[in-house]
């Protein structure tokens, strides 16, 4: 029994006599009642974007002040919000100074006064003050932004000698920067690029999605033998007249992109091509070529045919109207010109068709390309057309593309009781996706070292109030970006200077330099393989059928058509504006 007992009060001992003594301990350890002082802010770039990582640092009269838990550095979080609370000593505020401190690699420090006003309520044992701060960093360029920039050209020029395949060349300059970032930057802030974080953050994942959602669709429409039946239609339309058929297929392919985007169009016309080409005995690639440069064209023409022109018209506060009114009539001209100058281009390719028995090919493509399951034809145009409708209102339910394509992609998966493990092998362009991806993370890069700024900097300083000059370097210098910068990136880079020249330019009131932009970026990525999303899907999927289109024949066939488009809008723009 005495054992037990012994065990009991060893045990139950100790937190008794704490328990006892436990008040007077904390009143012992309790610190000096102070005052408090509770700061939040958000931090952004000169254009408006938040910044995450930010060092937020707090001074009175010249000396650090610690946070609550004792910190003196607090860092924003990925909205650029920073929250924390100081401890002051007591009767400090006022008269004291306070100051707020911010850096972050790549920008310049910032110090600020902070206007600090008294709570109505007071802390037992203190007062409470309040502050709220906006802080804006301005970027300075340092060794990383010279290393972003010369890693970006040499991915270029490994795709443009295809020295390495385009998606290993991508992925390698990816990883290069976040390797510099890590092993150098770390020991010096002037050789951070981006972190890891923000690398993630930069892949658009809404268009990873949306590819991914399409391909699926596309890989069970293809089962129900929909894309042979169509590539029959036209030609049977064309009755084998190839400038009708160029035609057609061109202006087709820039009406969709007009009211969906550029890359699901072109994910339901390759398809549709590749299948109407090899019959015909024709490289598919004469189709494909032409019909993604009217797919961006055509994307040109709307609000919610072209991502940069959702972008320009959210900042602008452009209407559809707005856009279908500036930009439809001179879009439907370059189509035009764009039609005739392919037509030409690849003469000596559509010849062949020309010696085609017309009424023999028209039988062969009646008996061989039927519609094979009219059960799940018809399921998967019901789920078809509901997606298509989400894509015209998506921005009015404020919905991403994205989520409209993987909803109807996976519901057509689920009826059709298609394998997926089938789909994901066969059907899905992992080349492409992974190459998007590794580019998304560069492009980022340059923009996070400012070099996409100083470049849309310089454009301001130029124009030096002149509004032709103006029109022209905005027009000019944001289609060659968009030749080698994903254009989206250098849209956003573009948005306050053009609306700072909009401001202070009376002849750009009517929104000229805006739609200069629009047609820039647009344009503009019609000149190189990797100027639009749409191109490199494309080429990937031209790829995958077996016919590969290197950078060096992209560019002879879409360069100089890209310049002529681009001299009609500096006419249009110059003329009309």
């Amino acid at each position: 029994m005495l054992p037990i007992f012994r065990g009991a009060l060893r045990i139950l001992f100790p937190p008794l006599v704490a328990c006892l003594l436990g008040p007077f301990n904390l009143a012992a350890a309790a610190p000096a009642p102070g005052d408090t002082l509770n700061l939040s802010g958000v931090v952004r770039d000169s254009q408006g974007r938040e910044l995450r990582d930010v060092q937020v640092q707090v001074e009175v009269d010249g000396q650090p002040l610690p946070t609550i838990e004792g910190e003196t550095l607090v860092a924003t979080d990925r909205h650029g919000v920073f929250v924390a609370e100081f401890a002051l000593p007591a009767g400090k505020l006022p008269p004291a100074r306070v100051e707020i401190r911010a850096q972050r690699p790549g920008f310049r420090s910032a110090a600020l006064p902070v206007p600090v006003i008294e709570a109505p309520r007071d802390r037992a044992g203190g007062r409470v003050f309040q502050a709220v701060q906006k802080i804006t960093l301005k970027r300075r360029l340092t060794s990383a932004a010279w290393i972003a920039g010369g890693v970006l050209l040499a991915v270029f020029a490994l795709i443009t000698m295809e020295r390495l395949h385009r998606t290993l060349a991508a992925t390698l300059g990816a990883a290069l920067l976040l390797f510099i970032t890590y092993a150098v930057g770390t020991f010096n802030e002037d050789f951070f690029i981006l972190s890891f974080e923000d690398a993630v953050e930069a892949i658009d994942m809404n268009v990873v999605f949306l590819l991914l959602g399409m391909m699926f669709i596309v890989g069970v429409l293809r089962k129900t033998g929909l894309f042979r039946w169509l590539a029959y239609q036209a030609y049977a339309l064309a009755r084998g007249r190839v400038l009708f058929l160029v035609c057609f297929l061109m202006l087709f392919t820039a009406a969709v992109s007009a009211l969906i985007d550029n890359v699901t169009t072109m994910l339901l016309v390759i398809p549709v091509t590749i299948e109407l080409a090899l019959p015909l005995k024709v490289n598919p690639t004469a189709f494909l070529i032409p019909e993604v440069f009217a797919a961006n064209l055509g994307g040109a023409a709307t609000l919610i045919g072209d991502p940069p022109n959702v972008m320009i018209g959210s900042y602008a506060r452009l209407s559809f109207v707005d856009f279908l009114a500036n930009m439809s009539g001179i879009v439907l001209i370059c189509v035009v010109v764009a039609v005739v100058y392919y037509f030409f281009w690849y003469r000596r390719v559509y010849r062949r068709v020309f010696d085609l028995d017309v009424s023999r090919t028209l039988d062969f493509f009646k008996t061989e390309y039927r519609i094979r399951d009219k059960r799940l034809l018809a399921r998967s145009l019901i789920i078809l057309a509901g997606m298509l409708l989400l894509f015209l209102v998506h921005h009015l339910l404020g919905m991403p593309p994205s989520v409209a394509a993987l909803s109807g992609a996976i519901l057509l998966v689920i009826i059709s009781r298609v394998d997926i493990v089938s789909l994901l092998e066969h059907e899905v362009e992992w080349p492409t996706l992974l190459f998007l991806m590794a580019l998304f993370i560069i492009i980022a890069g340059v923009r996070s070292t400012g070099l996409l700024q100083m470049i849309a900097d310089w454009v301001d300083q130029t124009a030096g109030g002149n509004f032709i000059l103006a029109l022209l370097l905005v027009l000019w210098i944001s289609a060659l970006a968009s030749c080698v910068v994903e254009t989206t990136a250098f849209t956003a880079a573009m948005l306050p200077i053009i609306a700072h020249l909009s401001s202070i330019m009376p002849a750009a009131q009517g929104g000229a330099l805006w739609w200069a932009l629009a047609l820039g970026a647009a344009f503009g990525g019609n000149g190189t393989m990797i100027g639009a999303s749409a191109n490199i899907v494309t080429v990937g999927l031209a790829e995958k059928a077996g016919y590969s289109i290197s950078f060096g024949e992209y560019l002879k066939a879409c360069f100089i058509p890209m310049l002529v488009t681009l001299a009609l809008s500096t006419v249009y723009l110059i003329t009309v504006y």
